[in-house]
């Protein structure tokens, strides 16, 4: 099975792309076969048409906390409210989460959906500092434009499936919640570097198979572009594809998902 892992940006360009690791599921060996820049947002458009079968896991919140939905007054299904947002430009989607926010009390500007809250990520309502609603508005909109499976969200029957993935989930079974990476240049460390390295030698050990099921085998030149990469983006690539690989396992039990989760919310694919 062909499985893909993109650490997404929402603003992609030549110098910070999306990061995409195309990998093949060989039984239960994730081998990690080549490194793809997609510089573009139509080029991330162009790779959600590529012909399947496929599943791929991509690190942005597919949907938006139930109390903001509610409150909002939107419809509570995920193609109903994604059609709303959809008509929108992002400067209008922003807008909205700002007033929103400004109407909201001290400690109760940023709601969290139940899967955030699980996983220690942040709200899809974040536009500044880490725009996790950027990423939230440029990619789920567009996986609401393509024919795909969405998982949990819009399932299909569709040979080409996307759940989302978090990286740092992987990463703290790794190496716990230190730092391994950083966008900012300055604040790029030999400490990071040495996070990444051994990192490396984790998934080069089998260190996941008890969390995932799955070993990963590293071709010896991505092996070191992960270890060379201070922004971290392929490192989190190769991460987000474990937890598709571990998903594709996992698919007669509904592919990770719990059945009891919110599926017009989303759900982060891991344990």
């Amino acid at each position: 099975m062909r499985i893909y892992g993109l650490d997404f940006t929402s603003a992609p360009a030549a110098r910070k792309p999306i990061t995409c690791v195309q990998c093949s599921l060989q039984a239960t060996t994730l081998l990690v076969e080549a490194c793809l820049n997609l510089p573009s947002l139509v080029a991330f458009e162009a790779f959600l048409r590529s012909d399947g079968p496929w599943l791929a896991a991509l690190d942005f919140p597919f949907g938006l906390p139930r109390k903001l939905i509610d409150n909002l007054g939107w419809p509570s299904s995920w193609e109903d409210y994604m059609r709303i947002i959809a008509a929108m430009s992002k400067q209008e989607f922003e807008s909205i989460i700002d007033r929103y926010r400004s109407t909201r009390p001290a400690g109760d500007k940023l709601h969290l959906r139940a899967t955030d809250v699980l996983a220690g990520a942040r709200s899809p309502m974040m536009l500044h500092r880490v725009p996790v609603g950027k990423m939230f508005y440029q990619g789920a909109t567009r996986l609401l434009a393509s024919p795909m499976s969405v998982l949990p969200c819009r399932p299909t029957g569709d040979s080409r499936m996307v759940v989302e993935g978090y990286p740092a989930l992987v990463a703290r079974r790794l190496i716990g919640k230190r730092a391994y990476k950083s966008d900012e240049r300055g604040k790029q460390s030999e400490e990071q570097r040495e996070a990444r390295r051994e990192m490396v030698d984790k998934l080069r050990s089998g260190q996941l198979r008890e969390a995932y099921a799955l070993t990963v085998e590293l071709p010896g030149d991505i092996e070191q572009s992960l270890i060379e990469d201070a922004m971290g983006d392929r490192m989190d690539a190769v991460l987000c594809a474990a937890q598709a690989g571990w998903a594709y396992l996992e698919r007669e039990r509904g592919y990770g998902l719990p059945f009891t989760c919110d599926k017009d919310e989303g759900w982060i694919v891991d344990h």
